[in-house]
């Protein structure tokens, strides 16, 4: 049991050691660390993630973090808006923007199916997803969703509520090990998992 002098320390490291990853001894390091520091440091820090929470916008189309009511990758006119590649979470757009291997745009469902979870289709985005497609503005669907149960569950769903319309439905290549998240996967990898993505209908005959 920590044993603190002070109860503003303590308070700051269990707040601190809420946050993923961020076990009681980190949480102290960066508590002291941000006492040793100037003012204006622990204040830029409380003031930006404070503006961040308040003012932080999600993309009307997507769903991506944004500063606006579109993201930064929707309103990009070089991007390939033909093209959708859907992801389970914010994190998946990151890494595979940092691939450089894909120029069309995103739709993030904010999970995948999960009965354990108690997380069902109408918790996701999938209607919206079902909407764009049914525009007629849309010629392929990559899924790019977590090569797990849940994932390829979520994946086959989303198969079968497009399967009837005019659009190529892909999947991205299984270089990526089974449960893997894209998060973690290597850039080179996870390029090379888009670049040589397969039709989805391959992978039900397997």
């Amino acid at each position: 049991m920590n044993s603190y002098s002070s109860k503003l320390v303590e308070n700051a490291v269990n707040e601190l050691a809420r946050l993923p990853g961020i076990g009681k001894k980190t949480a102290l390091r960066l508590a002291l660390h941000l006492l040793k520091k100037e003012d204006n440091v622990a204040e830029s820090l409380g003031n930006s993630l404070i503006k961040m929470r308040s003012e932080i916008m999600f993309c009307t189309e997507c769903f991506n973090i944004s500063d606006s009511e579109i993201c930064e990758i929707c309103a990009n006119p070089n991007r390939t808006k033909e093209t959708i590649c859907v992801v389970e979470d914010i994190r998946d757009v990151m890494a595979i923007e940092n691939t450089g291997q894909y120029k069309g745009v995103y739709h993030i469902l904010g999970g995948i199916i999960s009965p354990m979870d108690g997380i069902g289709p109408n918790d996701l985005h999938i209607d919206s997803l079902i909407n764009r497609v049914s525009q007629g503005n849309i010629q392929e669907v990559i899924m790019a969703l977590s090569t797990t149960i849940e994932g390829d569950t979520t994946n086959f769903y989303i198969y079968k509520k497009l399967k009837d319309f005019k659009v190529t439905i892909s999947t991205i290549a299984r270089g990526i090990a089974i449960g893997d998240e894209l998060e973690y996967t290597d850039e080179v990898t996870l390029g090379r998992s888009i670049i040589n993505r397969m039709p989805y209908e391959s992978t039900l005959s397997k």
